[in-house]
């Protein structure tokens, strides 16, 4: 526990609704949700003003479309939330070389080891300017917990949401967490909660007086310790810059069952590709190749395979996954199909057994050709392949238009899908900078005046950062 409230842990405020929201000048102050549209997609982020209708994270769509119908439903833009994330996080950096990311919208800072504070009223300061500088940078707002450790950090900033700042003073922890829920102490989920509610505990204030040995006989030593220590305001765990990745996995979920074995595995060998392309992305390779399959009957089965040396080899992982799958019984029906990697390391064993798939592949009639990656719905299949295309016209129709996405018109410029269906697509044109909501118009799906661009600048660049008459492009 630190004597000054130097650990910022800051979360941006229903992040990607929000920076639809700054997208939309049609969809500010109105309830927007972000997430999977399908009949099996949930709900990524809402904001404020469809949380009022009780919608949350996770829930899955088609209760959100029950409790607010007339909300905007958006697939994600995970291009525009990503450069909007770098953003927030080259804000973080300059307040201090320890910087530790959660997810895209989240993320731990050690002020002190940045000399950016060293008391309560320098980490005020601090935080308040960070806010001011996420706000004219992103267009967004973000909530600040400063706090003497992560934990009580992060409690802070939960305080504090939405756009606000609680700065939690040493010394005052006990007091502070003593009439909240023990689900609020990190580690402590569902099951711990409800196995301490029958020992009569349900406040942080109630773990503190049954004391240590009481939780240790209840949840066991390490867990019972942790707790303790955690209830009493402790909690020395260090901001780490650097977080080691410990797996790399894909996964989908289709909207249809699917019955068909050779479906099944062309779907594995799809993840396959995609799962090795993810792992090479991030420099690493891996020994342990994993399956996960979710029935029919929302049952999961999960197969793994050790390899004798780490690996990022396609054909490899491929192989192997098809292997797993061969030892699972699919004939109910099939709802998600995943493939992972785990035991990673930065360097790949050129064994022969990757050599060998190596050389099947190289002597196969015809190489294989990597495409883009396309538009990936979560909680929808992604649309197939060119020769499937025939078969899923219709599908793959509306999936080159998702709600919510960035379009281009050669006429009336910049805009983004309102929603499509049966051979059109409506589209409203306007852009984050717009002074008044936009115009709509509807198009054939295969206009050829209208196509996918990228997302928008979510704040204007000043005239001072853009380049002059005679600077490169």
């Amino acid at each position: 526990m630190r004597p000054a409230p130097t650990v910022l842990h800051l979360d941006m405020d229903a992040f990607f609704a929000a920076a639809e929201q700054a997208a939309k000048p049609s969809l500010r102050g109105k309830p927007v949700v972000v997430g999977g549209l399908g009949p099996r997609g949930v709900v990524a982020t809402a904001s404020y003003e469809a949380r009022r209708f009780g919608i949350h994270s996770a829930m899955p769509m088609a209760q959100a479309r029950r409790l607010a119908p007339n909300a905007a439903y958006l697939v994600p833009r995970f291009a525009l939330y990503r450069t909007v994330s770098e953003q927030v996080m080259e804000l973080l950096g300059r307040l201090s070389p320890l910087v530790e990311p959660l997810s895209l919208d989240e993320a731990f800072v050690d002020l002190e080891a940045g000399g950016s504070a060293a008391d309560a009223a320098s980490a005020r300061a601090t935080g308040e300017r960070l806010r001011r500088d996420i706000r004219a940078v992103t267009g967004l707002t973000g909530s600040v917990g400063l706090a003497g450790s992560k934990m009580l950090a992060k409690i802070a900033s939960e305080q504090a949401k939405p756009d606000g700042l609680v700065l939690i003073e040493p010394g005052t922890e006990r007091e502070l967490l003593g009439p909240m829920t023990v689900r609020t102490l990190p580690g402590v989920g569902p099951a711990t909660g409800e196995h301490l509610r029958r020992a009569g505990m349900t406040t942080i204030a109630d773990l503190t007086e049954a004391g240590e040995d009481e939780l240790v006989r209840l949840v066991g030593k390490a867990h019972g310790t942790s707790l303790y220590r955690m209830a009493s305001g402790h909690d020395d765990r260090p901001v780490v810059a650097e977080r080691e990745t410990k797996s790399v996995s894909v996964e989908d979920t289709f909207d249809v069952d699917l019955h068909d074995r050779v479906r099944v595995r062309t779907e594995v060998e799809r993840l396959a590709e995609r799962c090795v392309r993810r792992l090479r992305e991030s420099g690493h390779s891996g020994r342990t190749i994993v399956l996960k399959v979710r029935r029919y009957d929302f049952s999961t089965l999960t197969r793994s395979e050790t390899l004798r040396g780490p690996t990022d080899d396609p054909g490899v992982v491929r192989e192997a996954a098809g292997r797993l799958l061969e030892s699972l019984d699919t004939t109910g029906g099939v709802r998600l199909l995943g493939v992972g990697v785990t035991g990673l390391t930065d360097y790949t064993q050129e064994d022969l057994f990757a050599q060998a798939a190596a050389d099947a592949e190289a002597a196969g009639a015809t190489d294989a050709v990597d495409e883009p990656d396309p538009v990936v719905v979560p909680g929808e299949p992604e649309p197939r392949s060119d020769a499937d295309a025939v078969a899923v016209a219709d599908e793959v129709a509306e999936r080159h238009w998702p709600a919510g996405h960035d379009v281009r018109h050669a006429e009336f410029g910049a805009g983004w899908v309102q929603g499509s269906g049966v051979g059109r697509v409506t589209v409203r044109f306007e852009e984050p900078t717009s002074a008044v909501p936009g115009r709509v118009r509807t198009f054939r799906t295969d206009d050829p005046d209208l196509e996918l661009s990228e997302p928008l600048p979510l704040v204007a660049v000043p005239p001072d950062e853009e380049p002059g008459p005679g600077a490169p492009g």
